[in-house]
């Protein structure tokens, strides 16, 4: 495991993430829009998942502040099959996942935050 690098290292959390049920893919992104890692299927272009993930929590973010709320912990969107939810995993990264709409959503919340920490330790060494 040490002569890992750091993308591998990445790229084995977000499978091990993968393991929750309902989770059936999973990226890391930076704010500015740039994929770093991914586990996702093959039918899903991580370029663009990253570009529209950081335009998406950047509009909630924006949202929020016009709002005079608190930071946001996390965006969440619906369609009638699957969920896109992302969360901050560090100070310019971003977790982003495709979670089933049978999956238990606070459970997978929960792994996400966990998994997040893990990214930032990982991105921010």
């Amino acid at each position: 495991m040490s002569g890992e690098t750091k993308t591998e290292k990445l790229v084995q959390t977000l499978k091990d993430l993968k393991q929750n049920g309902g989770i059936s893919g999973a990226a890391i992104v930076t704010k500015d829009g740039l994929l770093v890692a991914s586990e996702l299927s093959e039918d899903i272009d991580g370029e663009t998942l990253a570009a529209m993930t950081a335009t998406m929590t950047g509009a909630a973010e924006t949202a929020m502040s016009e709002l005079k709320k608190k930071e946001i912990e996390r965006v969440i969107v619906e369609s009638k099959d699957a969920r896109l939810i992302s969360t901050e995993a560090g100070k310019q990264t971003i977790l982003v996942c495709m979670v089933d709409m049978k999956a238990k959503l606070g459970l997978v919340l929960l792994e996400m935050e966990r998994t997040a920490k893990i990214i930032e330790k990982e991105v921010e060494k």
